[in-house]
């Protein structure tokens, strides 16, 4: 994940993307989704916010490179991706969400999430600049 999350830095420093970087919030198993809701909102920056759920839009790589090319023109400074826990996101998050977020309607494990989620700001990345890292 680190891996993908340095290339992001990378291609995206002359695009005015990133840097990225992951914020883990305490677990707070048995307290419920709206604890995590809390959790979450407190550490998310206030530009838009995407919760990562499976019964959320699904998009395409070239769809999200424009999506955040539009956030950034908007004069977004922040984009926060949030991961719910194993309940899903609160009520608080579904609201303050510009997105919501599907990567298949299949349900993956948080750790797999991140990968497959900061691989996909690294595509988006190069897929705005030009680069041949993306092939349709």
């Amino acid at each position: 994940m680190r891996d993908y999350m340095d290339r992001f830095d990378a291609a995206g420093r002359a695009l005015a993307l990133g840097p990225a970087r992951m914020v883990e919030v305490e677990d707070r198993r048995g307290r419920g989704v709206d604890a995590e809701a809390d959790l979450l909102l407190a550490a998310a920056p206030e530009g838009p916010l995407v919760a990562l759920d499976e019964r959320g839009r699904q998009l395409d790589s070239p769809a999200l490179a424009r999506l955040m090319a539009a956030w950034r023109d908007d004069g977004a400074r922040d984009v926060a991706f949030a991961i719910g826990g194993a309940d899903g996101h609160g009520e608080a998050v579904r609201e303050r969400a510009a997105l919501t977020l599907s990567f298949g309607p299949m349900v993956w494990p948080h750790m797999l999430a991140r990968v497959m989620l900061a691989e996909q700001l690294y595509r988006a990345a190069t897929i705005l600049g030009g680069g041949p890292y993306h092939r349709a």
